[in-house]
């Protein structure tokens, strides 16, 4: 009876596994320059499994090759609840996709313009103001009273040196993330705000120009928002994916559709990496995982971020004939694709 019973119990620990390995070019359409109408290289996106354990999960789990555990506390951040996770990981996916398309036009040579968007909620605190304002993970605050919004750190000062308890006016486009997490906004409306004191464990913003304390508190965690005028339409097809580790996979098969030739030299690739709309390859997790994933589905080498471990993980998870090749941006990643025989890209369209 008691093995039954600590068998269901719930755990504070979470399993990453394997997910699984996906080609990127069936899920990208592009609508308004020419595109290769049958690109051959197949470059993949890996996913992982993220599940809550049982006690008894949690035992059999410490014996298993390629499973990482992985405490709650370090998936979100402090106060706020895990069942966040699924619409921050629908956020990072939007996020990772915008950059994505920017990153593949600009390396081709279109200029991209972009403007402020106000400020993107990517967290909000258990029994903050901001949860009893009843805001959400996606929600963009584009005004406060009578004040435009254009950046997180213009919303932090407007609240830095305000008193506890004063009340405010935020101007909010609320997000709707359906079930397959496409995020979808409508008009803004008008938020009231009752701010808080502030938690001891809240550190200092670092915002220019702040210095102290903040003596008000929202109780959210924010990015900055930006709206980018593309030279195309695209869409990207992410059904139940989440996170922003596909970034790199869905720039490098944008490229590919975008340009002639083939840009693997006609192996199977693999990538996994965040990126940014200036073409930064960031750190990711799961990479031990994501290299067993890739393997299983025939990649023949595996594009990971070149720090924070990732390298070191992949490695790990040594499966035979996958070969690792670490980048700190797309450049690097380009060039290291045309080592394996690949082209350089040269935009079908003539970029304006």
């Amino acid at each position: 009876m008691i093995i039954i019973v600590l068998g269901r119990w719930p755990t504070n620990e979470y399993a990453i596994t394997p997910g699984d390995s996906t080609p990127v070019a069936p899920l990208v359409t592009i609508h308004g320059v020419k595109t290769n109408p049958k690109p051959d290289d197949k470059i993949l996106l890996t996913d992982v499994y993220l599940s809550t354990l049982t006690v008894w999960q949690e035992i059999a789990d410490h014996f298993k090759s390629h499973v990482q555990l992985v405490p709650a506390d370090e998936l979100t951040e402090p106060g706020v609840s895990t069942s966040e996770l699924n619409a921050q990981g629908f956020l990072e996916m939007s996020d990772a996709k915008q950059a994505a398309e920017v990153a593949a036009f600009r390396s081709l040579g279109w200029r991209v313009p972009s403007s402020p968007a106000g400020t993107v909620v990517t967290g909000v605190v258990d029994a903050s103001p901001a949860a009893a304002a009843n805001l959400h993970v996606g929600d963009e605050i584009v005004g406060v009273d009578s004040t435009a919004i254009h950046s997180n750190c213009q919303l932090v000062s407007y609240f830095h040196d305000k008193a506890p308890g004063t009340t405010a006016n935020l101007k909010v486009d609320r997000v709707t993330i359906s079930k397959t997490g496409v995020l979808s906004y409508g008009a803004v409306s008008s938020v009231p705000i009752v701010t808080g004191s502030v938690p001891n464990y809240v550190a200092p913003s670092g915002c220019p120009g702040l210095s102290g304390a903040d003596r008000s508190w929202l109780g959210v965690s924010l990015e900055d928002g930006f709206h980018f005028r593309l030279p195309a339409t695209v869409n990207i097809d992410t059904a139940n994916i989440g996170g922003p580790s596909a970034g790199l996979a869905m720039t490098l098969t944008m490229i590919n559709k975008l340009s002639a030739g083939s840009l693997t030299g006609n192996h199977v690739i693999a990538a996994t990496g965040t990126m940014s709309v200036d073409g930064q390859v960031g750190g990711v997790g799961g990479v031990e995982e994501k290299a067993v994933a890739v393997h299983r589905a025939g990649a023949t080498y595996f594009i990971v971020p070149d720090g924070d471990g990732d390298v070191n993980a992949a490695r790990a998870a040594d499966q035979p004939d996958l070969t690792i090749l670490p980048v700190r941006s797309l450049k690097q990643a380009l060039n290291d694709l045309r080592r394996l025989g690949g082209v350089k890209p040269i935009a079908l369209s003539k970029p304006i």
